[in-house]
């Protein structure tokens, strides 16, 4: 799996990185997406997949 962002989209509502803190966080400076982990490994999927989900701007997507 593969995390992909596009940060001129985030919002910086924080969702992802209080669903999954293994995967993002915010940027000090802006509070705007920031991937850990861009592939992490199959234990993390159903994070990044839930993280994609409750993203208010849509700005992450995953692939294989």
């Amino acid at each position: 799996m593969k995390i992909h962002v596009d940060r001129s989209r985030c919002v910086g509502a924080g969702q992802c990185a209080l669903t999954a803190p293994a995967l993002f966080d915010q940027g000090d400076d802006d509070g705007l997406v920031q991937v850990l982990d861009a592939e992490p490994d199959d234990t993390q999927a159903a994070a990044a997949a839930m993280a994609a989900r409750v993203c208010p701007s849509g700005t992450i997507t995953l692939s294989r």
